[in-house]
């Protein structure tokens, strides 16, 4: 059986969270008391909205929320993602994981990337709404590792894992590979393996996933379950850091440590193949 057909099919995940089949859209059963992130009833988009084509709904809506319109936007997000556009129903997942525009809501953000994966899970990987599936996908899958407290959404790392893999070999998406290659390192939701944590890793490195860079650096500079490269791991490190923002720490003080412990021939070799990788991966877009 496919992965996700093990994960999700029939909606099981939901039926054995507690989740009523007549839930609305929004994330919550429609019996849900006011107060408690529920949407009221009263805003159902008006008769003008339901004449519009989905697809411009998702328009207005995203117009609206960056005009700062967040009642509206979510009005007509709605509406899109209760016809199955996979864009509304990523925007509404995010604007709720996020609290952006709304109060932040995990288990309606949950829901919504639920609905959403268990619509498309086998959207074409080529097609323009791949990526929203993709990244609901890893969204849940972080979901299933931290759990979301006070819900009936508790951790449970393999599902992360079953989640993080159909993303990462479906839809080669560079997050979900790294998410992986870093639960395969670390042994959590399945046993530890160096060799398939440096084969995710590599593939979403290439990609340019900044975390994934400075991981794969780490493992090949250490020697870490994997033969010692550290010219190559410092390449990764050098890449990784000048791509970080100031919020990843990790990543820029991990790189100073291999710089500092690296000679003089490795920090000349790392420079020749951080070049080589940069050209490598300009060459494959």
């Amino acid at each position: 059986m496919r992965t996700y057909d093990a994960v999700l099919s029939c909606g099981l995940i939901a039926l054995a969270l507690g989740f009523s089949p007549a839930a609305s859209f929004d994330g919550l059963p429609s019996d849900a008391a006011p107060g408690q992130g529920t949407a009221p009833s009263a805003a159902r988009p008006p008769a003008a909205a339901v004449q519009r084509a989905p697809n411009e709904a998702l328009r207005s809506g995203v117009q609206a929320f960056r005009s700062g319109k967040p009642d509206q936007a979510v009005t007509s997000l709605e509406y899109a993602a209760e016809k199955g556009v996979p864009g509304a129903m990523w925007k509404l997942g995010r604007m709720y994981a996020d609290g952006e525009g709304v109060g932040q809501n995990k288990l309606r953000a949950y829901e919504y990337f639920l609905n959403l994966t268990k619509a498309h899970a086998y959207e074409p990987p080529d097609s323009p709404e791949s990526r929203f599936v993709a990244s609901a996908f890893v969204a849940l899958g972080q979901y299933y590792l931290d759990g979301i407290p006070d819900t009936a959404v508790k951790p449970d790392a393999a599902v992360a894992i079953d989640l993080f893999r159909h993303a990462a070999s479906y839809f080669g998406d560079p997050d979900a590979q790294y998410h992986l290659g870093r639960l395969y390192l670390l042994g959590t939701g399945t046993a530890k393996d160096s060799v398939q944590a440096a084969r995710w890793l590599r593939l979403a490195a290439n990609k340019g996933q900044r975390s994934a860079q400075a991981m794969l650096g780490g493992m090949l500079f250490k020697g870490q379950g994997v033969a010692r490269q550290p010219a190559m791991g410092l390449a990764w490190l050098t890449l990784a850091k000048d791509g970080a923002s100031s919020q990843e720490v990790w990543i820029t003080e991990t790189y100073r440590s291999a710089l500092a412990q690296a000679s003089m021939d490795e920090r000349t070799q790392a420079g020749r193949f951080a070049e080589e990788l940069t050209r490598a991966r300009r060459a494959s877009k």
